[in-house]
């Protein structure tokens, strides 16, 4: 009995993000004793894949959610956007890698028309949460029919061979998911570091904690919230691209099909927390994976709703969310 007291104690003193990574090594192996080494690493692959676009997406989820306190049920629709934008300069003549960045320049433009012309207008007037909860819906449908106009609803997919294939030893990667691979790592990277550099996040942590007291301090509540929609743009057309790029087609409504496994990723890393949001959408991404060997993959999207209804029950702050401040 003293011997289980003891371990109880160890394991109630271990970090939360130590528990997750040690049972998802542990459903790791269980998996490889039934399914076998090769297809469970080749699920695992295309769970890190899955991840990356998932955790960019969370990413610019989180920081609204955090910051302005918003449930933006449109944002599914500004990764679509990307993906769309970069359809529409590559028509036009543009190389593909400077179609990515305009099309991320382009996703970012429409986030802040968002705020400057639907969110800040609605706080001014005092909006409920309910009033804002409706006009993201009423956003979200008029980007993604406005998309369906003047793009079709058919599938769609970039000018790249989405049949080829690097072959590493027992495993194959398709050459698009290793390019959208690289590119989320990349946008994560330069994401990093530019807030490193700048300092942004301290702002954008006092802001989320208590806009007034922000504001009393003389941090610039707007500019800091024009900033945010700005990242979360930018994370939007660059995650609705990698995502286009990993899958190889798709089609104005993917966003939605994306938006309940973005507020699962940023749920368990913790509302607000950039980082934690980003290893949130690779447990999503491996969890699908993994799940489809079990289940199928048409059953992936469930994962997705089992664990941010476990999570709200459960660890409704987040595995990775910040201790709460002591008055």
């Amino acid at each position: 009995m003293r011997v289980s007291a003891t371990a109880q104690a160890y394991f109630t003193g271990v970090p939360k993000p130590a528990k997750l990574l040690v049972s998802l090594f542990f459903i790791f192996l269980c998996l490889i004793a039934f399914f076998g080494t090769v297809k469970v690493s080749q699920a695992t692959i295309n769970g890190f894949v899955t991840g990356s676009y998932l955790g960019l997406g969370a990413m610019g989820l989180t920081l609204i959610m955090g910051v302005m306190k918003l449930v933006n049920l449109a944002y599914g629709d500004f990764l679509v956007a990307g993906a769309y934008f970069t359809l529409m300069f590559t028509a036009l003549g543009t190389p593909l890698p400077l179609s990515v960045l305009l099309a991320i320049l382009g996703t970012a433009l429409l986030s802040i028309l968002a705020e400057k012309l639907v969110w800040r207008p609605l706080r001014n007037a005092g909006a409920s949460t309910l009033q804002c909860f409706l006009s993201a819906i009423g956003l979200s449908f008029l980007i993604r029919f406005t998309i369906q106009f003047f793009g079709g609803s058919e599938s769609r997919s970039f000018d790249i061979d989405v049949l080829s294939t690097m072959v590493l030893g027992p495993f194959r990667v398709g050459t698009q998911q290793a390019l959208g691979f690289v590119m989320a790592l990349a946008a994560l990277s330069m994401l990093a570091i530019g807030l490193w550099i700048s300092g942004a996040m301290k702002t954008m942590r006092a802001v989320s904690d208590n806009r007034l007291l922000a504001e009393v301090c003389g941090i610039g509540v707007g500019h800091t919230i024009d900033l945010t929609s700005l990242l979360s743009g930018l994370l939007a057309g660059a995650a609705g691209i990698v995502y286009a790029t990993a899958v190889g087609s798709f089609n104005p409504n993917f966003g939605l099909t994306l938006l309940l496994s973005l507020f699962a990723a940023a749920t368990l890393g913790g509302i607000g927390n950039i980082y934690g949001a980003m290893l949130g959408g690779l447990v999503i991404g491996l969890s699908q994976e993994w799940s489809a060997l079990l289940l199928g993959a048409k059953w992936k999207p469930l994962v997705a709703l089992v664990f941010l209804v476990l999570m709200l029950l459960a660890v409704p702050r987040g595995i990775f969310a910040r201790a709460p401040r002591r008055p």
